[in-house]
């Protein structure tokens, strides 16, 4: 029994991501509005994804760019990438939970309001050289 389960801990390990990336959990902003600002980023050079989030009005542009940075320092502290190679490779916002509130209408009654929250993931890999498979 114990033989299977260090088998399957390795297995597991074997295939897991090895790609840096960084996530934000219960960000106030709808997932919906943050995926536009995602598909804007998504395969493009760090440098280039940071210019277009400072210089976004969408409200998950701050959130997103913060997001980027922290994955562009695990890269660099914990697996020492250079910043000039990395590019993002994956990006992507799930629905995290609502924040459910009520809206006073006539006759007594009440509709509900949802306040919606994401987690946002930025996944960044290295560009591979121009002759590389």
């Amino acid at each position: 029994m114990a033989g299977n389960m260090k088998k399957k801990t390795e297995r597991i390990e074997a295939q897991k991501d090895k790609r840096p990336y960084a996530v934000a959990k219960y960000i106030r902003v709808s997932p919906y509005k943050v995926r536009t600002v995602l598909d804007l980023i998504r395969g493009k050079s760090v440098a280039e994804a940071r210019a277009i989030l400072q210089n976004s009005v969408n409200g998950g542009a701050a959130p997103t760019y913060k997001v980027l940075m922290s994955a562009v320092a695990n890269a660099e502290h914990n697996q020492g990438m250079d910043r000039g190679d990395l590019y993002v490779a994956a990006c992507y916002a799930d629905g995290a939970t609502s924040l459910k509130r009520m809206q006073p209408v006539s006759k007594g009654r009440g509709h509900a309001i949802l306040k919606r929250t994401s987690h946002i993931t930025v996944i960044l890999d290295v560009k591979k050289a121009e002759g590389e498979i």
